[in-house]
């Protein structure tokens, strides 16, 4: 058995995918990104930092990581950033995910926070969204 190859990317794009194929989190953002153009309008929602850690079994290799998802907003407050989280959490939180190359076990909400930019002007809004997610090399 050879080792697992590193799921943060293959996972980064399953997750990219199924967020901007979701309508309903379509029509609450501009976009979802990997990488924000300087043109992107607020709200938008970005694939941020990842760690992977090993978590093997006796007879596979598996790996989980950590992925942190940034919702952006101009929004007085932060009821709209948390409802563009809400929906992400439903579309992630125990949900089944399509993982090239893996076989992916689950998927586990671990938390949210919401921030103000302190900047100046000090009108943009930050929700960071944290989930953990199990990967399993797939068997030969």
């Amino acid at each position: 058995m050879t080792t697992a190859p590193s799921p943060i990317l293959p996972l980064q794009g399953a997750v990219l995918a199924l967020l901007q194929g979701d309508s309903d989190l379509s029509a609450l953002v501009s976009g979802v990104y990997d990488y924000v153009p300087e043109t992107a309008a607020y709200p938008f929602v970005v694939i941020g930092e990842a760690i992977e850690t090993p978590a093997n079994a006796h007879d596979r290799f598996r790996r989980e990581t950590v992925m942190t998802l940034h919702v952006w907003s101009q929004h007085r407050g932060h009821s709209q950033g948390l409802g563009i989280a809400a929906r992400i959490t439903a579309l992630l939180d125990h949900q089944p995910l399509t993982i090239p190359g893996l076989a992916h076990v689950v998927t586990r909400y671990e938390f949210s926070q919401t921030l103000t930019d302190p900047e100046p002007p000090g009108d943009i809004r930050h929700v960071v969204l944290r989930y953990r997610v199990i990967t399993e090399q797939l068997p030969v």
